[in-house]
């Protein structure tokens, strides 16, 4: 569509500014109510992908946004589903975007609204069912399609991102929309926007006094692309870094001045939280506390030394602040930082390190030689620096983020505010979409893999060489360990195991059990050079995450 073509659709209108804004993949399950919104996006050029569930459609675009994001492009996924059950099926998703900052065009189709008054079938107000778990809500109208299209993107990128539901009736859809396509709108850019004014001053006196500085950085600075000027802020001051999980790797975490994640482990908890009580300079740099545990709620005294940057408003009530700077955080961060001089040395009593080398022994392989600690290092050691990593919801998540090093930003990808089960095989196969290049490892629990088994064959369809391990405990272990510390029987949380390797090759992939860490290492490197997916149940057995966390 161009922009002298007032004669094309409305669908083709929606696709034709979805494309404009970047967009390259869509994915979901089609109906009759959306074909046309399915046909329009595949003639802008816009690859549609086939799914098994909505729920996955969600989570591969969220994969392909992280590899293009990291490439420093800002397009929103894009999730299409049909009216009625496509829309319900698709909620999970949706609501795991609102609260993990994701950007996310979902595209629904609806029959007009003179048919809705006297058909019922499949019908229910998709609008009001989503508006809970949408930044907003749209349905679509003759004469208006780009404007809403235009707000819609924009709205999906803005801020902290998230998704927007674009609700399309099949004659809008299907009909002449009458407008031509119009040029990309500019848009307000609020990283750039610097703090200034008298926080600004006060934050930097307070930070260059500081003999114990500490910075937590959190999921709004990924999605701002700050990672290389919060790594050379922290070298030039020596500040060392916390990060939430989704924030893994804005400094890598080899580095002397990295504590790696936090969010979930009692385990790291008790080495970290200390660490803010001494702290005399706190530094908040796009930290939403959405992704952290209670024991995160109130982690400092009301008048602590705090310096957050945000470029939102903070409504979360979780903590408080000193010192607010209203900026984009690699703006603000270098007008905080300039002038000061690094100290000769922060943290005198050597409490950073030491923490590092505590939360090295907290979360170290198993010296029995196997378990799920064995897992994680061994294919981290064995598997190329720039692999990235995604994780399910569940016991082995939290161990996996302890102890998974990343050395650059959106290198671990997981559900870490919503915490759904299901997400890691799509985001993970979404990301080898976007950047097949790149190896992708997919850590997830039986439980999880069952949750979303039919991906497996939209993996094989898309013939990508994406690595699956499984840690088989045939149990939801997170959810027995505090079932049983609460002092309850067993119930509704074991199960019976699953040939795993035997459904992969039922479904077109390479599967093998997995009972030691050689053999692990040896299939690892074997899946790097095959051309199809890979799937390593790994049998670590039932409990064997107590202690672990």
């Amino acid at each position: 569509m161009t922009s002298e073509d007032r004669g094309a659709s409305g669908a083709a209108l929606i696709a034709a500014k979805l494309r404009q804004a970047g967009c390259g993949h869509a994915f979901g399950i089609p109906g009759g109510e959306v074909l046309a919104l399915m046909g329009a996006l595949d003639k802008a050029g816009i690859a549609f992908h086939l799914v098994k569930h909505e729920n996955a459609g969600g989570f591969m675009a969220e994969g392909v946004w992280h590899a293009e994001a990291r490439r420093g492009e800002a397009a929103p996924g894009i999730l299409l589903a049909t009216l009625g059950p496509g829309v319900a099926n698709a909620v999970n998703v949706v609501a795991n975007a609102f609260q993990d900052r994701v950007p996310l065009i979902f595209l629904t189709g609806c029959v007009d609204g003179r048919e809705a008054e006297t058909y019922t079938h499949q019908i229910f107000d998709h609008q009001q069912l989503l508006r809970p778990v949408v930044k907003a809500s749209f349905r679509a109208s003759p004469g208006a399609i780009g404007a809403m299209m235009d707000k819609a993107i924009r709205i999906a990128l803005e801020g902290q991102p998230g998704p927007v539901h674009v609700d399309v009736p099949i004659s809008v859809a299907e009909g002449d929309c009458g407008e031509p396509l119009s040029p990309r709108p500019p848009r307000l850019d609020a990283r750039r926007m610097v703090a200034a004014g008298p926080d600004l001053a006060a934050a930097r006196e307070l930070l260059s006094a500081a003999l114990r500085p500490l910075a937590i950085a959190g999921v709004d600075a990924v999605n701002e692309g700050a990672g290389a000027e919060i790594a050379d802020f922290c070298r030039k001051l020596n500040v060392p870094l916390l990060t939430s999980y989704k924030a893994k790797g804005l400094l890598d975490e080899v580095d002397a001045l990295s504590l790696g994640g936090a969010g979930l482990s009692p385990g790291a908890d008790a080495h970290l939280l200390p660490l803010l009580r001494q702290s005399d300079c706190i530094l908040l740099l796009g930290y939403d506390p959405i992704e952290m545990r209670i024991n995160w709620r109130a982690p400092w005294p009301q008048d602590a030394p705090v310096v957050e940057i945000a470029c939102v408003p903070r409504d979360h009530g979780m903590h408080a602040v000193r010192h607010l700077l209203a900026g984009g955080i690699a703006p603000t961060l270098s007008a905080l930082g300039a002038g000061l001089a690094a100290p000769h040395r922060t943290w005198p009593d050597g409490e950073i390190a030491a923490a590092r080398a505590a939360l090295a022994t907290r979360f170290a392989p198993e010296p029995e030689g196997w378990g799920p600690a064995t897992v994680f290092r061994t294919l981290r050691e064995v598997l190329p620096a720039e692999t990235v990593a995604t994780a399910d919801s569940g016991a082995h998540r939290i161990l996996a983020s302890q102890m998974w090093t990343v050395p650059f930003p959106r290198g671990m990808l997981q559900s870490s505010a919503l915490c759904t089960m299901a997400c890691a095989l799509p985001l993970g196969m979404g990301h080898a979409l976007a950047e097949p290049e790149r190896p992708v490892v997919v850590f997830v629990g039986d439980a999880g893999l069952e949750m979303g088994l039919g991906e497996l064959a939209t993996l094989r369809d898309l013939a990508l060489p994406v690595i699956v391990c499984v840690l088989v405990d045939e149990s939801l272990s997170l959810i027995e360990m505090k079932q049983r510390g609460s002092g309850r029987g067993n119930v509704g949380v074991d199960f019976q195991g699953t040939d795993f390797p035997a459904v992969a090759r039922a479904l077109g992939g390479y599967g093998s059990w997995i009972d030691d860490a050689g053999s692990l290492a040896g299939e690892a490197r074997a899946a790097l050079g095959r051309k199809g997916f890979t799937l390593l149940a790994c049998r670590i057995g039932r409990r064997a995450y107590d202690g672990k966390f």
